[in-house]
């Protein structure tokens, strides 16, 4: 699996060398589809498998009462997770562009998790400020969406029951900033350098694939993602899209 900074690299080179850049590029195409490939044929038999367990719960609930069958259904849902994980990390790269209000996109994304603290009967208070007219955006919405939801689920839970997370947007000169702020845990010094880094997690049934994803997404549209934090006071991302 390529790290961030093989991808980097690779980048800086292709941008350096134009020789270099269809040879890269088609060892990018082939790494990308041989990674699609192998979860796929992953993934198809052992969704086979979490089924056929599902419905052996379903028919025989006496089987919950067996040793070591939730650790089994857990590890089952965990491998499927962090196959779909992996596709969608894979493909992170890959843009469907279209025009759209990015105001209108934070407002919803906004609004959806406000109802999903409500509907959880959460402690924790949310609130946002999205700056109007900040015009349209050209990107893809879905992907972007897919990395502003995951930085609120792990505000979410880096505060646990109670705390405070922030949403912040606005247009400064010729770039969309959009800021992700909590009050929980915050991260640690020797953590911080590497929570963008595939396959690191911190977090118990992490995958290590979720910050990674949304690192390369917004790269991807020529943006940046950073974090600052202060440990047992709260955790802040940046992310800026150029428009």
């Amino acid at each position: 699996m390529l790290t961030n900074i093989d991808i980097n690299k690779m980048n800086q080179l292709m941008e350096e060398n134009r020789d270099a850049r269809q040879i890269i590029s088609q060892l990018l195409e082939n790494h990308h589809t041989a990674v699609a490939m192998i979860a796929h044929e992953i993934r198809n038999p052992l969704t086979l498998v979490s089924s056929s367990l599902q419905i052996i719960e379903a028919q025989h609930p006496e089987v919950k009462e067996f040793h070591n069958w939730s650790q089994t259904m857990e590890d089952v849902r965990f491998m499927c997770d962090l196959l779909n994980e992996l596709s969608s990390f894979n493909n992170s790269s890959t843009l469907h562009h279209s025009v759209f209000s990015i105001e209108k996109l934070l407002k919803n994304i906004a609004v959806s998790f406000a109802i999903s603290l409500d509907a959880s009967d959460s402690d924790v208070a949310f609130s946002s400020r999205i700056t109007p007219g900040m015009g349209d955006f050209t990107g893809d919405k879905i992907k972007l969406e897919e990395v502003l939801l995951n930085l609120l689920q792990n505000a979410r839970e880096a505060v646990g029951r109670t705390g405070s997370i922030f949403l912040s947007a606005e247009r400064l000169d010729d770039n969309i900033v959009i800021l992700c702020r909590d009050t929980g845990c915050g991260i640690p010094d020797d953590q911080i350098d590497s929570i963008f880094d595939i396959f690191v997690t911190y977090k118990e049934n992490g995958t290590g694939l979720g910050l990674s994803s949304a690192k390369r997404i917004v790269e991807a549209h020529g943006g940046t993602i950073s974090v600052s934090s202060v440990p047992g006071k709260g955790t802040t991302f940046t992310v800026t899209l150029p428009v």
